[in-house]
């Protein structure tokens, strides 16, 4: 867990939390455009490899996550597969 989050900076740590009263931290992987709207990847700090997506809305002081409609999510879940097969 320590080894993830030293890879990111202070402000690109975000705290997921939950209706259920569960939260943990992730880090910010990136943001990115499909379709003239934007969405964010966010890396859990565990020792899963777990990738969460989530529409990104930026606001006057800070960000909002949206969750992604089902029929979306699919086509969102590629193009970030899409983007970290690229060579940087």
């Amino acid at each position: 867990m320590e080894e993830k989050r030293a890879q990111y900076s202070e402000d690109e740590i975000i705290t997921l939390e939950f209706d259920n009263g569960e939260s943990f931290e992730c880090g910010i992987m990136g943001v990115f455009d499909l379709e003239d709207k934007q969405y964010i990847a966010l890396e859990a700090f565990d020792d899963s490899n777990d990738v969460y997506l989530y529409g990104y809305v930026p606001t006057d002081d800070d960000f909002e996550l949206l969750d992604i409609p089902e029929e979306e999510f699919d086509k969102v879940a590629a193009e970030f597969d899409r983007l970290m097969d690229e060579p940087i």
